[in-house]
């Protein structure tokens, strides 16, 4: 059974730290391409990086670049997304999403219909 399981979102005040792990289990993460995703009330959801199976190729939206960094534990089947410098928008349900298998990744990593796994969330609150 597939499952990714999300964790270390929380409350941070502006300007602060986060950073979150998504634990993966019942598939091959080694061979998966991986991504973060972020939804906030009333908006859609929207990428934030992904990450190719080695972590060789990473992709980022543009207006994240510099402040949040994406990467792997291959070992221990483990996604991690570092946030730093937030901002009261960086407000969201943040989502991890993987997709098994993978072979080709360019320009793809950041489209969510790449992924065919998703987790079920980490919240993130940032205040001012």
């Amino acid at each position: 059974q597939v499952q990714l399981v999300e964790s270390g979102g929380g409350s941070v005040q502006d300007g602060g730290s986060l950073r979150l792990s998504c634990k993966a289990s019942g598939f091959t993460f080694g061979n998966s391409c991986m991504g973060w995703f972020r939804q906030a009330p009333g908006k859609e959801r929207e990428a934030v990086a992904g990450l190719s199976p080695v972590g060789r190729t990473t992709e980022y939206t543009d207006s994240l670049k510099g402040r949040f960094a994406i990467s792997r534990d291959n070992a221990n089947n483990i996604l991690y997304l570092q946030m730093n410098s937030l901002n009261p928008e960086d407000t969201a349900m943040y989502y991890c999403a993987a997709r098994d298998s993978c072979r080709r990744w360019t320009g793809i990593l950041l489209s969510e219909s790449t992924y065919n796994y998703w987790g079920q969330g980490t919240q993130v609150s940032v205040s001012s």
